[in-house]
């Protein structure tokens, strides 16, 4: 199992909790489980096709990271929303 940590909105959403255990080979699995455990997070995190959102920042460890990429045990894998928009 893999430690997903949220942040921002997506901590709230989660019942305020930060670190999520999850099973799951890639990070779309996890964090497919992840839905599935917190209900309340179905639809902020993954598209209607269950691939991670455009405004969705996802790292294994300090790596850049998308649906298919490969997690092992113990791996630690942070989700956080993307700030965009720009300067006045």
């Amino acid at each position: 199992m893999a430690v997903v940590t949220l942040r921002g909105q997506l901590r709230t959403l989660a019942g305020g909790r930060p670190d999520h255990e999850v099973p799951g080979a890639t990070v779309g699995e996890l964090l497919r489980a992840l839905e599935a455990a917190q209900p309340a997070l179905r639809g902020w995190i993954l598209d209607e096709r269950g691939r991670v959102r455009r405004h969705i920042n996802v790292f294994v460890g300090p790596d850049a990271a998308g649906d298919d990429t490969a997690v092992a045990d113990g791996d630690r894998v942070n989700v956080l929303p993307a700030i965009s928009g720009g300067s006045r």
